[in-house]
């Protein structure tokens, strides 16, 4: 056989990618391998090789450029190349050899390249590559032995549940249990863990950090078996639920708003016509008797009569709020102006704190809106303190917020209260005093503005509302 097609019959059949490059850089010729790595069937005359590779190309280019000027063989070890045409990559050996002619005149150069895709790669190798994934993870990691005792944490167990790694280890992972997972869910995670036939288990518990903070997890555990079969170790993964739990809350606190507003309205509109028959009427009679005693239940009737009327309004103030007119609020003075305004109509004896920045405290909302919230919050707090009390009121902000707290030193609310407190029909005020309509317009406006309200209160300890808002920065007006 002529050493020619020799050569290009050893060339073509080679079970390792090979191609020659002209001394401008363009493939002269490509083997059977290289063209199955790139995933193409044409043997890419004349193309270069940013044309076929991806991410790597460049690194490869300046190699051949290189060892064409430098007249020696290079080697590129774990190269990672992402041909062009296809959706794989690939991790490569490519070993560079410069050709010439018999005059010594460079001609291009060789390039082989030897895929290691599918190479196993080394244990030791391997482990330390999980060990790291082990410690960077975002979801707390726990390695436990085959009796359930604790021999390492991840870095991010110790930060969600607050303990650390030196005082876990030996320990059992109940030390984060809440008490609050039931025993069958327990009893079923062993078992699953302890049948050969599955070694692994997943679902919902609630731990509690160091702090006493539940935290809803999804918990998935796998039994680590030796080449025997046998239970060596026991890995457990917590993906933290709370933010989702919390989203989960609010939109369905959103739905059920929605769907008591579109029933709010058609109540109120109602109920708004005989109301305003039985106040025409009961004017009427008033106007014909001068008896006292019909006069005084003409009152009661009366007043009942506004005090229904007021419901109505404050359904209809849920159900149908105006279109919000967005600018930029000043929240101190906004606040400022309103404790003023309120000041004067309350008891002497409540005495009101007032804590407002120098500089502005910008957002952008209704000034309107926002001063319905902070009206309904103070009137609250005045009412709590039933003519004798402090009230405390602070403006402030952080880099991405603006807040309101508006704090009372009265009888505080009792749990069951506060859990539903924002909304709508919830009160802690006497009967006849409260729609328990407030809370849930004001949290329906800040919600609208892209803002949170929370509650912080103890029976006896009194009770700070405060309201957060997306801040404009001073310097971005």
């Amino acid at each position: 056989m002529p050493e020619q097609d020799w050569f290009e019959s050893t060339f073509e059949a080679s079970s390792t990618g090979a191609l020659l490059l002209g001394p401008d850089g363009r493939i002269q010729r490509s083997n059977r391998a290289f063209r199955a790595l790139l995933g193409v069937a044409d043997r890419l005359p004349g193309r270069s090789l940013g044309e076929v590779l991806g991410p790597g190309g460049e690194r490869l280019e300046a190699a051949r450029v290189r060892s064409l000027t430098e007249r020696r063989m290079l080697v590129l070890a774990d190269l990672v190349l992402e041909p062009t045409r296809h959706d794989r990559r690939h991790r490569v050996d490519v070993e560079l050899y410069p050709q010439s002619d018999e005059r010594g005149q460079a001609t291009g150069v060789l390039m082989v390249v030897t895929d290691k895709t599918e190479l196993t790669p080394d244990a030791t190798e391997s482990a330390r590559l999980f060990y790291q994934a082990f410690l960077h993870s975002t979801n707390a990691m726990e390695l436990t032995d085959r009796d359930g005792f604790l021999v390492d944490v991840n870095p991010a167990f110790e930060r969600i549940y607050g303990y650390r790694k030196e005082e876990l280890l030996g320990r059992k992972p109940s030390v984060v249990a809440s008490g609050h997972t039931d025993r069958a869910t327990y009893t079923r995670m062993w078992k699953d863990l302890e049948d050969p036939s599955i070694g692994a288990w997943s679902g919902e518990v609630i731990n509690r950090d160091r702090g006493g903070v539940d935290h809803p997890v999804l918990l998935a555990i796998t039994a680590i078996r030796a080449a025997d079969g046998a239970t060596t170790h026991f890995l457990g993964v917590a993906v933290d639920l709370t933010e989702r739990r919390a989203w989960e809350r609010g939109a369905m606190h959103s739905e059920r708003l929605a769907s008591l507003g579109q029933l709010a309205a058609g109540v109120a509109h109602e109920i708004n016509t005989p109301l305003a028959n039985i106040m025409l009427i009961a004017e009427s009679i008033r106007r014909r008797s001068a008896d006292p005693w019909t006069q005084g239940r003409i009152d009661s009737m009366l007043q009942q009569t506004e005090s229904a009327a007021r419901i109505v309004r404050g359904l209809l103030d849920f159900a149908r709020r105006p279109e919000a007119r967005i600018g930029e609020v000043d929240l101190g003075e906004l606040v400022t102006h309103s404790v003023n305004f309120l000041k004067g109509k309350q008891s002497a004896d409540v005495e009101v704190e007032l804590e407002v920045p120098k500089d502005p405290v910008f957002v952008r909302a209704d000034r309107d809106q926002i001063n319905q919230v902070v009206t309904n919050l103070l009137n609250n707090a005045y009412d709590a303190l039933d003519g004798h009390g402090r009230v405390t009121v602070e403006v402030g902000a952080s880099a991405e917020w603006a807040h309101i707290r508006v704090t009372d030193n009265g009888p505080g609310i009792v749990p069951e209260v506060l859990t539903h407190l924002f909304e709508p029909f919830i009160t802690t005020k006497p009967e006849g005093k409260g729609t328990g309509l407030g809370l849930a317009i004001c949290h329906g406006i800040v919600q609208s503005h892209g803002g949170e309200i929370e509650v912080d209160s103890e029976p006896g300890q009194g009770a700070t509302f405060e309201v957060r808002l997306p801040r404009v920065p001073n310097g971005a007006r």
